[in-house]
């Protein structure tokens, strides 16, 4: 199996995709064709294994891509099977997760949690709208029970602020999201866990996801609340709502793979 296809199916953390720069590049030039007949998940020894026509796969670093959960296994399974002539990592974003998470996360774990639990200083769902009004109204509405959750389940109270003056949050606040942060075990897990967070631009969306407090299109929608609003009011803005799509296809897989047993 080529190293070289899967070096590029390994991001670095909090790597996004820009669809409006892929579309400029002739990417069949550069992209290598595929190279399997058929994906396949084989049972062995209590874990599914991704093989291609019939060998074992592998991230870049030689982890076995097997795993105890089936419907982790399937997923691969089918986002390999359902790539084209072209090999195009960027429409292969569990594979890009896992890479990542086995060959990367594994090894840094406690730093990327901490990474995660900065948020927790300047979480984008405790800064408000000073106006209009009916924005304000709903981003209470809508944002304020999950900070109500995150007080109950996490304990730790978020300050919320009017407008773009930055708040300072709470000591005990900050330290409960990273000791809570910080008992994640699987790489797997962590890594969904930080992509959720940098896409939403809030670690709360990306706990209230994985605990199951929120489904992934409901923390997608609060992410972007205010982009809907402004859309509403001045019209829909075609560019953005292409990044949004890629975006959210990552913000599937992170889903995903953050409430999966490894």
């Amino acid at each position: 199996m080529s190293e070289d296809l899967f070096e590029n199916l390994v991001p670095k953390l909090g790597e996004g995709v820009d669809p409006i720069a892929l579309a400029r590049r002739d990417l069949k030039k550069h992209l290598p064709r595929r190279f399997w007949k058929e994906a396949q998940r084989v049972e062995r020894n209590g874990l599914h294994n991704l093989e291609l026509d019939g060998r074992p796969a592998f991230t870049p670093a030689r982890k076995p891509l097997a795993f105890a959960d089936a419907a982790l296994a399937e997923a691969l399974r089918a986002e390999w099977d359902a790539v084209g002539e072209f090999v195009d990592p960027a429409q292969m974003p569990l594979t890009r997760m896992i890479n990542s998470a086995l060959d990367g996360v594994a090894n840094e774990m406690d730093a990327v949690a901490a990474e995660i639990a900065k948020y927790a200083g300047s979480d984008s769902l405790c800064y408000r709208a000073d106006g209009p009004e009916r924005l304000s109204a709903l981003q209470t509405e809508q944002w304020d029970p999950l900070l109500e959750w995150a007080r109950e389940s996490l304990g730790a109270r978020f300050n919320i602020a009017q407008g773009v003056m930055f708040v300072d949050q709470p000591g005990e606040t900050v330290e409960a999201v990273r000791a809570y942060v910080g008992q994640q075990a699987s790489p797997v897990q962590l890594a969904a866990l930080h992509v959720m967070t940098t896409l939403t631009g809030s670690v709360l969306l990306a706990l209230a996801v994985q605990q199951g407090r929120l489904s992934p299109e409901e923390a997608w929608a609060l992410a972007h609340l205010d982009e809907d609003f402004q859309m509403e009011v001045w019209g829909q803005d075609d560019e953005a709502l292409a990044r949004r799509a890629a975006r959210w296809r990552e913000m599937q897989a992170a889903a995903m793979l953050s409430r999966v047993a490894e």
